[in-house]
């Protein structure tokens, strides 16, 4: 049964199937935090609450942070985030302010735009409340654990966690990806168009075009500042692995990995596929585009950012790995 269910990433992701009306096993605190608004739960609107689950479905960050601190009073054993990234970002952005250090095992119903982080853990595209309910009456649950990306400012706002960070032109693409949205293109689709459109607009426009010109800001790794005050892309993630089996950081590996592209980039036509297919080319260093596995990042120069999909104002940030998240998968 889920409480004692404490087991490291495993191969095998089952599937339910025949399935039957839920009750939560009564030893079992679950909680849900839906987004009714979110792509899938428009298309595929849900069916009732499985009794004994608690469901919100909250409007905005104070409403979503007062349901969570709810939830941490009573406690939880299990908290279901049904949204997209966007909605999984706001959420575990929240739980050290509201569950502290006592984390729920969390699980993720991919019913957004994109859900790069189910890709990541493998969650299946039409994952529903009730087969997450049968996943957790297992005896043997599928558990991964990923820790997110934790984004700070100096001035002491509220931190952010996520598990996707650019500055540049991923600020750029995810205008793009916005527009792609609006036309009818989700999931890896989505992907696809603002990786494409942002790659012509880099190919094709001149050293001053928008698509090539840099942002200012100023990169610090593990404390040492990194010569330059202006770059093309700074790309952070937590994740393994990438919709289409992109690989921008090299091989797949475990921890905060670093993609910093000068600006403008150069022989962009040549450098690209060697970026995104991974390949240690140690011509890529020479042509500015470095990868790096740093503990730490610190960035300067006030160009916005984008975490997750949503842009956010930029200034004297730190970005590190934040505890690590036990996900329920299958």
């Amino acid at each position: 049964m889920l409480p004692g269910a404490r087991r490291p990433d495993s191969a095998g992701l089952g599937r339910a199937e025949g399935l039957h009306p839920i009750v939560a096993v009564e030893m079992t605190r679950i909680g849900v935090v839906r987004n009714p608004k979110s792509h899938g739960n428009r298309a595929r609107p849900p069916g009732p609450t499985p009794e004994g689950v608690r469901l919100v479905e909250p409007f905005g960050r104070e409403a979503l942070r007062n349901a969570l601190e709810d939830f941490a009073r009573d406690g939880l054993d299990l908290l279901i985030i049904d949204g997209g990234d966007g909605t999984v970002r706001d959420v575990i952005s929240l739980l050290p302010h509201t569950f502290g250090e006592d984390l729920p095992l969390l699980a993720v119903l991919p019913s957004g735009k994109t859900n790069v982080l189910a890709i990541d853990l493998g969650t299946p595209r039409d994952w529903r409340l009730e087969e997450a309910l049968i996943a957790a009456r297992r005896a043997e649950p599928t558990i991964k654990s990923r820790p997110p990306l934790r984004v700070s400012w100096a001035d002491g706002r509220p931190c952010l966690q996520g598990f996707f960070f650019g500055v540049g032109a991923m600020v750029k693409a995810t205008n793009v990806a916005q527009k792609a949205h609006k036309v009818g293109f989700f999931h890896n689709l989505a992907v696809a168009v603002t990786i494409l459109t942002a790659t012509l607009g880099a190919l094709f426009g001149g050293a001053k075009d928008e698509w090539r010109e840099g942002v200012p800001a100023k990169l610090a790794i593990d404390g040492q500042d990194q010569p330059g005050d202006e770059r093309f892309a700074i790309v952070a993630t937590a994740l393994k692995r990438l919709p289409f089996g992109l690989k921008p950081f090299g091989v797949p590996r475990e921890g905060l990995k670093l993609l910093d592209v000068d600006a403008p980039p150069r022989r962009l036509l040549k450098a690209l596929p060697m970026v995104l297919s991974g390949k240690a080319e140690p011509a890529l260093e020479g042509l500015g585009y470095r990868r790096r596995d740093p503990h730490q990042i610190g960035l300067a120069g006030g160009a916005p950012f984008v975490l997750d999909g949503e842009v956010y104002e930029g200034g004297d940030l730190t970005i590190g790995l934040g505890p690590p998240l036990r996900f329920l998968v299958g």
